[in-house]
């Protein structure tokens, strides 16, 4: 894709959403962190769902290591890998606890020792909570960055090298949003709605799907 077209592309997405956040939600840092864990291979939704009560009770390390795991995984059953995420929660708190001083890190390495997180959960909690202009890569925007020709790479890696060095000013900050919602509720998995997409001219996806026809009354 050519630079005056990414710039374009952004800016027609920042002109639909202006001011683009996360679905997770969180009251804090340590909550963030936690949801970010536990949203691997899982909705926002569902774990918005589950983290609700959790949160409510659960507000820093401290708290959740006296929850303790069994307390924790009745909170969070409903989420896929419960039981591993529930382990890698309660040994990420000790860590912040031992190591932090009960504060999550605003360093990448150091958000990546941590039991549970790896690159794509670091790079949204340095984006939303610390402000970096990261780009976290989850199976939303590789796909739409390789089915736009906006970034194309065979892995999450690839993809999220080619945006950091493709995406302009001035919508660094917000560009994994953008395309993390793009993704979810527009350049669908199935069933791309490129009817009725904000660029879809220019976008490299070649069989563009047309609107559902309407059925008729009887």
């Amino acid at each position: 894709m050519k630079k005056a077209d990414v710039f374009e592309f952004y800016r027609r997405l920042a002109e639909a959403n202006p001011h683009p956040e996360t679905e997770l939600e969180s009251g804090n840092v340590f909550q963030l962190l936690v949801a970010v864990v536990l949203s691997a291979q899982a909705t926002d939704a569902g774990v918005n769902k589950a983290t609700r009560a959790l949160f409510a009770e659960v507000k820093t390390p401290e708290q959740m290591v006296a929850l303790g795991e069994d307390g924790l995984k009745q909170h969070i059953k409903t989420i896929g890998l419960f039981n591993t995420k529930a382990k890698n929660v309660i040994a990420l708190s000790d860590a912040l606890i031992a190591q932090h001083g009960s504060e999550v890190p605003n360093d990448r390495a150091a958000l990546e020792a941590l039991p549970g997180v790896g690159r794509k959960t670091a790079n949204v909690v340095l984006n939303v909570a610390f402000g970096a202009e990261t780009f976290a890569v989850d199976t939303h925007i590789f796909r739409v960055g390789n089915r736009t020709g906006l970034a194309r790479g065979k892995t999450p890696l690839a993809v999220e090298l080619k945006l950091d060095k493709a995406t302009p000013q001035p919508f660094r900050l917000h560009a994994h949003h953008w395309l993390i919602l793009h993704g979810r509720y527009i350049c669908k998995a199935r069933t791309p709605e490129c009817w009725r997409c904000p660029v879809a001219d220019l976008c490299a996806y070649k069989p563009k799907t047309p609107p559902p026809k309407r059925t008729k009354a009887p």
